[in-house]
């Protein structure tokens, strides 16, 4: 792909990556992690090879992004790539990090180890076909990406806390430190 952005963040997760690994692979949950995405649905079970159309709206925009699983190694990594209309794939990485877990555990006391969840995308956002998209009238696809670029980050880093407080079972999401490796 030509043109290339790429969000890569992370964050710890006070659970092992057996534990955690379900919560990154149910995409069915993630509309309760972010405004924007509205629904998903599945078409599969989950494995490679399953599609996910999954449904967001935001400002004068709604779109239906539609991803492939394309390769998921349990509890290590979930590989996508959106199929329709965007060049855009990336991964869901899992890798155990215990010396993250404070002194005297996770002050919860459940959790003895941690993982570090890493979420990475990588699009080109001007591969982005302009007739999927119904633009506002006098709106170009250049304001469009102005707009929505900066959000993508923050939309990440929402998601990312959200699906932490999901797997550590937290009815409140916990300050979560996020290490932005990469971003536009």
């Amino acid at each position: 792909m030509a043109g290339v952005d790429r969000i890569l963040l992370s964050t710890v997760a006070y659970r092992p990556p057996e534990e955690a690994f379900p919560y990154v692979r149910s995409f069915t949950e993630y509309p309760r992690y972010t405004e924007h995405l509205k629904d998903v649905s599945v078409n599969g079970d989950g494995d490679a090879g399953s599609v996910y159309d999954l449904r967001f709206a935001w400002w004068k925009l709604s779109y239906t992004a539609r991803s492939r699983v394309t390769n998921v190694s349990p509890p290590e990594s979930l590989q996508w790539q959106l199929v329709n209309d965007l060049d855009a794939h990336g991964e869901w990485r899992i890798e155990p990090e215990p010396e993250a877990v404070p002194d005297g555990g996770d002050g919860d006391g459940d959790s003895e180890t941690a993982s570090r969840i890493y979420f990475e995308a990588s699009y080109d956002p001007y591969s982005a076909n302009k007739n999927a998209i119904s633009l506002p009238r006098f709106v170009s696809l250049d304001r469009v990406v102005d707009k929505v670029e900066p959000r993508l980050l923050r939309e990440a880093e929402t998601v990312v806390e959200r699906l932490v407080a999901d797997i550590e079972g937290r009815e409140t999401p916990r300050d979560v430190e996020l290490t932005i490796h990469e971003m536009p």
